[in-house]
Order: C-alpha cells, then structure tokens, then sequence
C-alpha cells in the first residue's frame, strides 16, 4: 500500500524533531497531519488526521506507530463534550473516531491536534520551551521573547479541555505560530508539513537564544567547595562502589534495574549552592515527573566524606525520602486514586559523582536519566532569566495518579521470567556461553558478555541488541584485577548483578604422563581458580544489593565421571562441582542459591572443541573429528546430540523463578551417560 503523501512528510518531519534532544526527549511529544483520503467503503473523500499514538516515540516513529482518525468525527466531540471536570471519558470517545483497522492508540493529546484548525500541528517538550513555561513570570516572558507571534497558555493538565483553550487561543491570535504552555513544553502549527516544523524550530531556537542572551552566568549560584567533581577514575571507582546500595534502596519496593550519569551537565549541577533547593522543587513537565518521580534523593554530602559514611547516610535519606512519599500520596489521594505504586526514589544525585537513574529495565533506567537532565536544563534555563517555578504538587499527584495513565500501565504486557535481573557470563563470546547469553536476554535479564576475546565479546553483546540489553568486557578470569573491573563496568552499565555464570574454559586432553605442571596450572587456573575468583566477586557486589542472587557453574560430566586421558581437566571440573556445594552452604543466608550444569559432548558451537580439543577427543575415541557430537550422542541413553542451546535451558531452568527453593544441585544435560549418574 503506498504511503499518503501527507503522512510521509509527516515521518520524516517527526523523525528529524525527534532524534534532536534540544527538540523533545525519548517518547516526548508527537506530532500530526491532516489531509484528505479516500473512504474505502463509499469512495467518497473523507478528511482524516494523522496522529503520534500513545507510548510511541518520534524518532523511530512508523506508519503503524500513528493513530488515525476521521476529522468530522473529532470536531463532533466538542458538541458532546461534558466539562473539563468529565473531560477523562473523552479519551475513551477518540476510539470511535478512528477511521479503518490497525495503527496506535490515540494519545490524551489527540484533541489538542484535531481541533487546532491548521493542518500540521506539533507538540514538544524542548529544554528552552519549558524553561520559559516553568518560570515564576513566564507568560511576561514569552511576551518578550516572542511578541505577538507566540502566545502564552495557562497551565492546564493535558486533555480534551487543553485542545479547546490551544484552539481558541489560536482562533484569537491569527498572527501566532505557536503556544508556550505554562508547566509544559510548546504548541506550534502551519499550513503546511514544512511551515510547522520551521514554526517549531523558531519557537526552539529564538527562546534558546533568549535564554541565552538574557540569562545570568551561574543560574545555579557558585562553586561549593568540596562539592567539585572528582576525577574521572576516581569517580568511577566511587559511583562503582556505591551502586549495589544505591539500587538496593531504589529496589525496596519492587527490583530494578539501574543507569549511571556522570555527565557534565548533571556534576556542575550538583557542585552549586542552589541544587538542594532546586532539587528539592522537583520536575515540572508531565514527560519528566512521570518518568523521574516528583523529586530525586540528593546525598548532602561532599565526595570526600568515607565511602561508609556516605552508605549510611543514603540510608537514612531513603527512609526519609519513603516517609516523604507517603506523606505527599496522602496528602492528595482520593477514595477512587489508585493505590500508591512506590516509594523508592527513582533518580538519586551523588555530589562530585553523578546520577543513578532507576526502571524496570534498562532503557527506562537510562531514559529516567535523561530527563533529569532534561529537567536540570529546564532548572538553568528559569533561573537564569526568572526563577524556577514548577507546577503545584496537588497537579503533579494528579498527573502521577491520573486514572488514564493507570490505564495505560495496566495495558504493558507481563514483564518477563529474567526482568530487572543482571547477568554477567564468563567466556561467552562463543559456544555455550553465548547460547547462555541469549537465552538470559531473551527471557528479560541484562547481561554482561565477558570473554577474553573483547572481539567476540563485543559481537555477542550486538547480537543481543546493544548496551540498553548487554554490554562487553574483556576479562581474564585468572586475574583478580580484570575481574574486579568487569564487576565494576556490569554495576556501572546496570548498577548491579544478581545472576552469575562461570562459564569460561579451556582443555587439553592429554594421558597422566603427558600432562605438564604447566597444562595442570593453566586448566585449573582458568576454572577452579577463575572460578572461584568469580564468585567472590559476584558474592561481595550480591550481598552489598540485598536482593540475593544466583551463581551457575558450568562443570562437566567428566566432574563425576572418570573419563581416559583427562587428568587436568576432568579433576579442575571435579573442583567446580564441590566449589558449587561449598557456596551454595556459605551463601544462602544472604538468599544466593548457587547450583551447577554438567554438559557433556556439547560440540557443535563450542569453542573449546574449535580450538583442539575435539581433534584430541576425536583420536582419543578413534573417529573422524567431524563425527564427534554423532560419537557421543551415540553412547548416551537418548541417543541426542547437545548443544549449546540445551544447556543454556538448564541455566533458565535453574535462574528463571521455579525453582526458588533450590541450592547445591548439579543438573546433567548429557543426553543421559549411566555412569555420570549423580549418587
């Protein structure tokens, strides 16, 4: 089916609006056209309105992403409108307007588009728009910076009555290109796809300029002493070894997953004299509260102050912060609110640090961030011509807990077996690993591809869809150091773990008498001592979290079975499998549950077969090395080969939520060998 040629200009305009953050932020705004098409029912032309739908976002904005309704059907509303005090039923009324099958859910700001009389309308959420719209005399302000070409509009929640006030004021202004709406971003439109966006741009730039050319040189007051950002590795180091608590507090309610920002904007933020009064004052835009809660956590002390100190003063602030919130439901709920969603903090700002920005996965961590920073630009931009003057706390409550918007949450689809869990898997650039990999992601959890190969690593982490869904490192695992390093990238990347996966691996199949001192050494320091390695690390960042945690080995079947020519390698898997016992006694107080996965003959995919052992094996047994997995399938109970993918559903099995009350257990995934039997 062609593309209309209204809605093609409508793409490309929403998609360069959209991928500019001076513009709108990530799911910010939308943006319409109006134009006539055929009904293919009467073939008669009817006029239609294409519309962002709900949730969508306008730089990666589709066809299918664009609500679509009739335009007589829409004007019709106003006729049967009940009042503003009713003006929620209307949402439900935009469905009966929607013309044809298919497209998105009209948005709550579908009236303020259909009854604009102009043919493209946008609506947007720009740093520089909202700073007027936020402060103290910003419809003095508009004035100035606009004159008559764009008018100021009283704050008023968005909604059917929104699309009436912007119409009229339209209606009455026949020289406005657009609308700063108080507490809330802009309103431009024009005859044509082309005219609007120029409008948008105009409205964008001239109050950048404004802000720019009138503001004070430090809107946020001076320098703190003490509050300066450290160096970058220094920082690095601290937001690394706050993070496991900063997520455990965030996480009370319900886990999460975590973002880190130490980006310039958000340190010279936190390094003046006015941010505790601005933070305290909280997000105004709707866009920004919804997603960074009415206010951050701010620690009020210095980067100097002992690592133990500034842990438990987070903790004090976050029982402080929980109260607050409670208190501020109360304070506005009504018997038919819906019930409070959550007290933890879902931004928290650390002087000389940085930001972590929580949510139920990590774009929604990362994006939460974003609008902070969005909102930290907002705080300049105001303060610099005026003063920072956010929306009521009686109308954040009534956005935050707006019956539509519970709606809407009710609508996300169940989160999945792995949601909010971070995983780190060792030697999963190739093989088993990798198929561990993509299993985890598949079912929801973030993962941290690590292999000593940082190539591979990288490509994994691409496969599984980029940094929002897995991250590379590279690492040795004989090395404490490298080790501690990829612990810090996966809390800095995720702000925790929870699930862990030794996996990494070397063989060399050799008889007793062939077998060096050096190929000992090495076998067992790659597993039993990498291993091991591992988990202390995992055990210290999961005990930190207090969420508990689960750590998998990947043993062998050669850890039970007295295989020929193996000594090292079947003795280091004999050490992983008790290492599995050991911890799974240590840590299960702290609510770690550690269990282990016995493959055998996984051949196809693997990189240890890849890299000799398979020819060794092969010549072992006696068969061509192309026939291996055949060999080994042949000798099993099943008579099935195994792949990396089978025992990837072992580590699902054992990590994905069913068998929570097990520890210490050690599942074959041999296609069933008698004598590996567990006894």
């Amino acid at each position: 089916m062609t593309t209309h040629p209204e809605v093609a200009a409508l793409l490309g305009r929403s998609h360069r609006l959209g991928s500019d953050p001076r513009h709108t932020n990530y799911a910010g705004g939308n943006t319409s056209a109006k134009g006539t098409a055929t009904d293919p029912v009467t073939g008669d032309d009817v006029e239609l309105m294409w519309v962002k739908g709900s949730g969508g976002d306008l730089g990666t904005l589709t066809e299918g992403g664009l609500a679509v309704l009739r335009l007589d059907r829409l004007r019709a509303l106003v006729e049967v409108y009940p009042g503003v005090e009713r003006e929620d039923e209307m949402a439900g009324a935009f469905d009966y307007c929607l013309h044809g099958r298919g497209g998105a859910a009209p948005s709550i700001d579908t009236a303020m588009h259909g009854l604009v009389d102009a043919p493209h309308v946008d609506h947007l959420h720009p740093d520089s728009g909202i700073a007027l719209a936020c402060a103290a005399d910003g419809e003095k302000l508009t004035a100035e910076c606009f004159g008559d070409s764009v008018v100021w509009v009283p704050w008023r929640r968005p909604g059917f009555q929104l699309g009436l006030d912007i119409a009229a004021v339209k209606a009455a202004h026949p020289r406005a290109v657009g609308c700063i709406l108080g507490g809330h971003g802009i309103t431009a439109w024009g005859d044509s796809s082309e005219e609007c966006e120029r409008n948008s741009l105009h409205i964008i730039r001239t109050a950048e300029a404004f802000l720019a050319e009138r503001g004070k040189a430090e809107p946020f007051g001076p320098v703190v002493e003490g509050y300066e950002a450290l160096p970058e590795a220094e920082r690095r180091e601290r937001a690394a070894a706050l993070a496991p608590y900063v997520r455990a507090l965030a996480s009370q309610d319900r886990p999460q997953v975590g973002h880190f920002t130490d980006s310039e904007v958000v340190l010279d933020f936190l390094a003046r004299a006015e941010h505790p009064r601005l933070a305290a004052l909280g997000t105004s835009c709707p866009d920004h509260f919804l997603r960074t809660k009415v206010r951050p956590l701010v620690l009020d002390l210095p980067p100097s102050a002992p690592l133990e100190e500034a842990i438990a003063r987070l903790t004090e602030l976050h029982a402080e912060y929980r109260e607050e919130y409670a208190a501020y439901y109360r304070r506005h709920a009504l018997p038919d609110s819906p019930a409070m969603r959550g007290a933890d903090p879902a931004v928290v700002l650390v002087p000389g640090v940085g930001m972590f920005s929580f949510g139920k996965d990590k774009q929604t961590a990362r994006v939460a961030g974003e609008f902070y920073v969005n909102a930290v630009n907002v705080m300049r931009g105001a303060e610099a011509v005026s003063s920072y003057a956010p929306i009521e706390e009686a109308e954040k409550f009534r956005i935050e807990y707006w019956a539509l918007e519970e709606a809407k949450l009710r609508r996300m689809p169940a989160p999945k077996p792995l949601a909010t869990r971070v995983a780190l898997v060792t030697g999963a650039g190739s093989g088993i690993g990798r198929a561990i990999a993509h299993r985890l992601v598949a079912e929801g959890a973030c993962v941290v591809v690590a292999d000593l190969n940082g190539d591979n690593a990288a490509a994994v982490a691409e496969e599984l869809g980029g940094p929002d869904k897995a991250v590379a490192v590279t690492v040795d695992v004989t090395s404490e150091e490298q080790i501690a390093a990829a612990f810090r990238a996966a809390v800095l990347a995720f702000g925790g773990v929870d699930l862990v996966v030794n996996n990494a691996g070397i063989s060399l199949s050799k008889p007793l008498l062939e077998t060096s001192a050096k190929d000992w050494d090495l076998q067992h320091d790659i597993m039993a001592r990498g291993s091991f390695l591992v988990s202390r690390e995992a055990a210290r960042v999961m005990i930190a979290q207090g969420l508990g945690g689960d750590i998998v080995y990947i043993a062998s079947k050669n850890a039970v079975f007295a295989g020929p020519d193996n000594i090292a390698y079947s003795a280091t898997k004999a050490d992983q499998a008790h290492q599995v016992r050991l911890l799974a006694v240590e840590l299960g107080e702290h609510g770690i549950r550690v269990n282990g996965v016995n493959p055998d003959g996984v051949v196809r995919g693997s990189g240890i077969f890849a890299g000799g052992w398979g020819a060794q094996r092969a010549a072992v047994y006696g068969v061509p090395e192309e026939k291996l997995g055949e060999f080994y399938a042949q000798r099993t109970i099943l008579k099935r080969e195994v792949l990396p993918e089978h025992v990837a559903n072992a580590v699902f099995a054992l990590t994905g939520g069913d068998l929570t009350h097990t520890t210490g257990l050690h599942v074959p995934v041999d296609a069933g060998v008698a004598a590996a039997f567990l006894r």
